[in-house]
């Protein structure tokens, strides 16, 4: 990590830090009153996700529905696949807990992100002990793309938005495998709730896939 001079913030991101086993430890040791931000969504959009990317770069891999069980019939879930573990939020969030205290985390919703990225980041300037200096202004929302760029409202530079492999179409998956699966990541899904203060809604998404596939 570079010196940090007062007055300033130094940040760095890496998605795999929060489900690497030895990653609180060694952050514990280098700089115990860190702030950790942890962007978090729904579990099971964020393995289709985790698949999709995958699928882009080896289109030969097997399909969702076969890598998600280890018997298919039988209902049993392969939790050791890595796009699925990852969503296992409140099993990682133990071991960061065992480090630092809540009062040092602050957890972003990857759907709220989306659809109101300036309330998203007034919450993570106020944790950061920063001016809301980053507002709506800074935002607009690209719909080929559907996410938001940032754009800078005093020039008229070209907006940054989400490179090439953000966005992607995802598979059609079978809906009776998206049910399963949300039913799998319920019990994790509520203790994560419970453990951070805070409730992210993903169930709500179940019951509006599920209404969706009645209509």
């Amino acid at each position: 990590m570079p010196s940090t001079l007062e007055g300033q913030i130094t940040m760095e991101k890496t998605p795999s830090y929060f489900v690497t086993n030895h990653a609180p430890k060694r952050i514990h040791s280098m700089a115990r009153d860190i702030k950790l931000i942890i962007v978090v969504r729904n579990p099971v959009t964020r393995a289709i996700s985790d698949y999709t990317q995958t699928l882009s770069k080896k289109p030969e891999i097997p399909t969702f529905e076969v890598l998600a069980f280890k018997n298919r019939t039988l209902g049993l879930i392969d939790a050791s696949w890595s796009a699925l573990r990852i969503g296992i939020y409140a099993l990682h969030l133990e071991s960061w807990m065992q480090y630092f205290p809540l009062s040092q985390m602050h957890f972003v919703s990857g759907e709220r992100l989306i659809v109101d990225p300036a309330g998203e980041m007034a919450k993570v300037q106020d944790f950061l002990g920063l001016k809301r200096i980053v507002t709506d202004k800074h935002f607009y929302f690209n719909k080929t793309k559907g996410f938001p760029c940032l754009k800078k409202p005093e020039d008229s530079s070209t907006p940054r938005c989400l490179g090439k492999s953000k966005g992607r179409t995802h598979p059609k998956i079978d809906p009776d495998v998206i049910r399963r699966l949300h039913k799998f990541y319920k019990p994790f899904n509520m203790m994560f709730y419970q453990m951070t203060g805070q409730n992210f809604e993903w169930e709500l998404e179940e019951d509006s896939e599920s209404r969706s596939s009645q209509d």
